[in-house]
């Protein structure tokens, strides 16, 4: 098994009597991607600061190469580099702020020159090498620090929410180019962020942080497919979670009752049983067509007449608030949203594949996945 280039067990960080963050147990494997997701206040910057050894918890340990933390920490920190959403950058040249980590850690002047040039060239800021950090903009600022802090080649890069203060087109690009410089350096990544998004696109795990505690933790495709628990459901985009009870097993589909109406899960809950559980739906895998008498061809196992309560327009897309019997939402396309020719008090059909609903037992407590 191999061993985590770092983690921490025990981790509990209080401020004047009020617990911030408690983590029993969590690594970060050698070359992974750990995206740390949570709302605002969660404790996902306590965790960075904790990792990057710039705030000593209350109790617990933090591990490196499977070692407990323990003497002089600018060895650890050394090893480390650090992006926060600011960039941080000093009053001097583009190429200067590249290079002023390498300077203090004593790197050779060659040396120095030629990773300096290397990642300004990787980060597509080569012609700024002469410009004053005062004139830059905030996506060319945060590729400054981000060039500074992977000239380093440092074995562990910790990033608290980079890419925040940025607009998306900026974010997208540079969010790119990070993504292909990590694959390139094969450096161990933990980053904060609140954007489900970034997670997604970056992280080859993601671990969710509510209330000061890890909820869960794994394969991005598994934690957004199956939250742990409503609030993760809630945090991570699914905006239809209504109670149900399961009445039957058919054809290894549970058969779910949520207010009179049958929905159909594939769900990994199993057995006859009155199970009571909330049936979690995500917006995008709701499809609306026409309420007509002759049924639309579909695999969807979920075919529900439903009520256009509310219809919401944003950019490119429309979220359609349905009274299916239960609160239902649906995100569709603009182009969908007038084709349908929907407004409040539509009748449409709203279809969903047993496969998409997701089962969550109705009285478990949230847990601490990483204890």
């Amino acid at each position: 098994m191999t061993q985590p280039k770092m983690g921490v067990r025990g981790v509990l960080v209080e401020r004047a009597g009020h617990r911030i963050l408690f983590v029993e147990e969590l690594d970060v494997s050698p070359g992974e991607v750990l995206a740390v997701v949570g709302p605002n206040g969660a404790g996902k910057s306590t965790l960075i600061h904790v990792l990057a050894l710039l705030e000593r918890p209350s109790a617990g340990e933090v591990l490196f190469d499977g070692r407990l933390v323990r003497g002089d920490l600018l060895s650890y920190r050394r090893r480390m580099a650090v992006v926060f959403q600011e960039p941080l950058l000093l009053d001097a040249t583009v190429e200067s702020n590249v290079g002023s980590g390498l300077a203090l850690r004593g790197v050779p002047r060659a040396e120095r020159a030629h990773r300096v040039r290397r990642w300004l060239e990787r980060f597509g800021i080569a012609a700024l090498a002469r410009r004053s950090a005062r004139t830059l903009s905030g996506g060319e600022a945060q590729r400054v620090s981000l060039a500074r802090a992977l000239a380093l080649e440092p074995e562990v890069l910790l990033m608290d929410e980079p890419f925040a203060a940025l607009d998306e087109p900026t974010r997208q690009a540079l969010i790119d180019d990070l993504d292909r410089a990590l694959a390139e350096t094969g450096t161990t990544v933990v980053f904060v962020s609140h954007d489900r998004a970034e997670a997604l696109r970056l992280g080859d795990r993601v671990a969710v942080i509510i209330g000061g505690r890890i909820r869960q933790v794994g394969p991005p495709s598994q934690v957004f497919a199956a939250p742990a628990d409503e609030e993760v459901a809630a945090f991570l985009g699914v905006e239809t979670i209504v109670p149900g009870r399961i009445s039957a097993v058919e054809e290894g589909l549970a058969v779910v009752e949520v207010s009179g109406c049958r929905v159909e899960a594939a769900s990994a809950l199993e057995g006859p049983g009155a199970g009571e559980v909330l049936v979690c739906l995500r917006p995008e895998d709701v499809v609306l067509s026409p309420a007509e008498d002759r049924p639309v061809a579909t695999s969807a196992r979920n075919r529900l007449p439903s009520v256009v309560r509310r219809i919401v327009r944003s950019g490119a897309q429309a979220r359609v608030e349905l009274n299916a019997g239960f609160p239902l939402v649906a995100l569709i396309t603009k182009q969908s949203l007038e084709e349908l020719s929907l407004e409040a008090g539509s009748r449409v059909v709203a279809s969903f594949k047993a496969t998409a609903v997701h089962l969550i037992p109705r009285h478990a407590r949230p847990r601490d996945p990483s204890g």
